[in-house]
This record gives structure tokens, sequence and C-alpha cells, in this order.
């Protein structure tokens, strides 16, 4: 059966993060450069992006037995988007209606409350453990909510999730098998056990002596590793045929997508399959590399990482290399795994439709080997963009790559 090749919209996106709860809010941080680094109240070696977040004014108790954080983030962020979207009860209704999420860990303070009941003096676990702790559950719980009977998918694929969780409901879309979709990631790790193993990686950044918040320096040459983050992000996809018939309005165009793997090392990146992929997701969207003005990095200020991923921009995007802006906002809002993806992409489209791009934040020291114009410090403002990509790579060596580009009525 050849399905006919739809266009697929945004018309609308939530955040939840450590440095806004919307998306105004979020990219205004970005912005300005407000970072939501600081140490953790409970482990001052370790700094990381942690949430202010007060579930109790969003959830009742019978609802937060059945809900971990990285679920409650999850809801909160598909509320926004739905509600910027301006989607109804009747929207939701049959089976062209689909959610899709991802998640590196689940349920990680469910899992890190199970371990220590069970080693506690009672020995004794929750009942409600399985279903808290379970990857699927965030979109379980959109599923519920909002009655959607179409595909209800989990996508976990480490700090790849996101971006392929967006990228197969835009695939979805535009293969003509559903019509409307919550895509997104949802992540919520800064629990003890999950901390100890990154730390046990030697892959966290070393806390700056003197302004914790400047820890995170993606591509600079003083940069020490990644800094942990928590939090979500969602979008809502539709065909643009739904879109016009709602009259709504659209905010981007998802253009194309690219995953492929390294299939060399589990935690080492590689170069060549991080071209792939944005070879893949350029080829997908029908586009040039000149047509691309601003790429949201990977970026996770790890000394192989950003190297890598300079590498293999430069290698896909040849002479245009170094005419395209480069940023990784990580460094302010901190790496948030599974959830990065949605969250970046968001930022991304954020920077085409302001034609505000937000900068590379604390890159005082430029590593001859990241040599990108990678938009220190400061934001750049008045620049008109036709297509953005945000890169999502993830350990076990899988690469996503998503594009976007300026909604025009054609």
């Amino acid at each position: 059966m050849n399905r006919p090749r739809r266009r697929v919209a945004v018309t609308g996106m939530g955040v939840l993060s450590a440095v806004g709860a919307s998306v105004p809010e979020f990219f205004g941080a970005l912005v300005a450069g407000r970072s939501g680094v600081r140490r953790l109240p409970w482990q001052q070696d370790t700094v990381a992006a942690s949430i202010e977040f007060d579930a109790d004014a969003h959830f009742s108790r019978i609802q937060l037995n059945a809900l971990d954080r990285f679920a409650q983030f999850a809801l909160i962020v598909a509320d926004q988007a739905v509600a910027e979207a301006q989607l109804e009860e009747q929207h939701f209704v049959g089976p062209r209606v689909g959610v899709y999420f991802g998640s590196s860990i689940g349920g990680a303070t469910a899992i890190d409350s199970a371990y220590r009941a069970l080693l506690g003096p009672l020995g004794r676990v929750s009942p409600m453990t399985v279903v808290l702790t379970m990857t699927n559950a965030a979109a379980a719980h959109i599923s519920t909510r909002y009655s959607i009977h179409g595909p209800s998918l989990t996508y976990s694929v480490a700090c790849a999730s996101a971006a392929i969780a967006i990228g197969e409901a835009f695939r979805a879309i535009r293969d003509g098998y559903v019509d409307v979709a919550i895509a997104g990631g949802a992540e919520a790790l800064l629990v003890p056990g999950f901390v100890a193993g990154w730390n046990a990686m030697r892959v966290l950044a070393a806390p700056d002596r003197t302004h914790a918040e400047r820890s995170c320096r993606p591509f600079s040459a003083d940069r020490s590793g990644l800094v942990l983050g928590e939090g979500a992000g969602a979008l809502i996809l539709e065909s643009f045929e739904h879109a016009q018939k709602r009259r709504c309005e659209v905010l981007a165009e998802v253009a194309g997508y690219g995953v492929a793997c390294d299939a060399k090392n589990l935690a080492r990146p590689d170069a060549s399959g991080q071209a792939a992929a944005m070879r893949a997701a350029l080829a997908d969207a029908e586009l040039g590399p000149s047509a691309v003005g601003y790429i949201n990095a990977h970026g996770t200020a790890t000394p192989v990482g950003d190297v890598a991923e300079t590498e293999s921009i430069r290698e896909v995007f040849g002479d245009s290399a170094d005419r395209v802006a480069v940023s990784s906002t990580k460094a302010l809002h901190g790496h948030l795994l599974g959830a990065s993806g949605a969250v970046e992409f968001i930022a991304a489209l954020m920077a085409l439709r302001t034609g505000i791009i937000p900068p590379t934040c604390h890159l005082a020291k430029p590593d001859p080997k990241c040599n990108l114009d990678f938009v220190p410090n400061e934001a750049r403002r008045g620049v008109t963009l036709q297509a953005v990509m945000s890169n999502s790579f993830a350990f076990g060596g899988t690469n996503a790559a998503l594009v976007a580009q300026r909604y025009l009525d054609v």
C-alpha cells in the first residue's frame, strides 16, 4: 500500500526544566544565560540541574501513589502542549491519535526507593513498585489522561530516547498512520543510586570552585564532564491537513529525521555514526547543509564527545560548517538523558521562531579541536533562520538528528 508523504506541523509545545517551567520561561533563561546547575543538597561534591517542584500543587495524593516523578513531569508538559495546540476532547477520539514518548531510565525515584525499602528493617517494597518503575508509565498516563486509543509507544534509547520518539511520531504522521501525536520525553534520575552510578563512571563535571552554576562547559578547553539534569519536553505533531481543518497556529514544520548506530563502542562516541544520522535527516528533509542556520548540539561537555561532534558536523556540513551557528544549551539545563532530545528540539524550534540563537555558556577557553561557531556566552539576535537541526547521541552508539523548517503555507 503506497501512502502519500504528508507534511507534519508542530502546533504545541511544553517544557519543564531546571531553568523554566514553561516554554517561554525556559527559552528566556537560555537567551539570558541563566543556569539551573547547583550543588546537590545531599551530595555537595556533585553538581546537577534539579527542579524545585511541588508535586502536591499538580496532583492529588491518590494520583501521586501511581506517579513516579518522571511521569509527573511528562503529564505536566503534555498538558502545556495540548493547551497551546488548543486540542479538545473530540480531537482525541478514534485510533488515529498516538503517544510517542522517550525515557532512558523510567521510574528512577521508585527504583531507588524500592531498593532502600528492601534493604531496610522491614524488607518490604510498595505494591505499586512495578507500575511506578516501568519505562512506559509516562506514555501510559498520557494516553489515559486524554483517552487516546491509538499507538502508545515508549522509546528507551539512552540519550536519544526523546529525539527518536519525536522522529517516529513524525514518520507515523507523514506516512499516514496517525493524524495527531503527543511526542517527547521525560527523565528524573537525580537520586542517590543513579547519581552514584554516574559518578563511578568518572564522566561527571567537577564542581566549579567559585561558581557551581558554571560547572558545565561544552566545547571549552577547560571542560571536565557532563552535568546531569532532570525534566521533560512534549510536542503536538499533526498532519497539515488536520491542523488546517482545526484552523490552529502552525509553529513550525518537522522536515526530517535521521537515525544511525556507531556499532563500535557502548560509551565512546564515533563521528562517523553521528554524521550518518545528520546526513539521513538532511536527506529526509530534502535539504542541503547550507539550508541549516542553527544546530542545537548534543554537546555534553565531555572531552571525547565534544570533539567527535565537532568532527561529525564538519564532515556533514563541509564548506557550510563555518557558517552554521552551533550551541549546546546543556551548559544551563544539564543533560536530561532520555528527555534531552525533546527539550533541546524545542530550544531549536524557538530559535527558528524568534530569530534568537541561544548561546553556549561558560565557553571562556575555546578548545582548538572544537573549532566551529559555538555562539559563545551571549545569545545572537536578529537571525533569519530557514531550517534548524537538533542532535541527540546516545550511549550504545545510537545517534538521532531532527530537522525543522519555518512554516511556509504552500
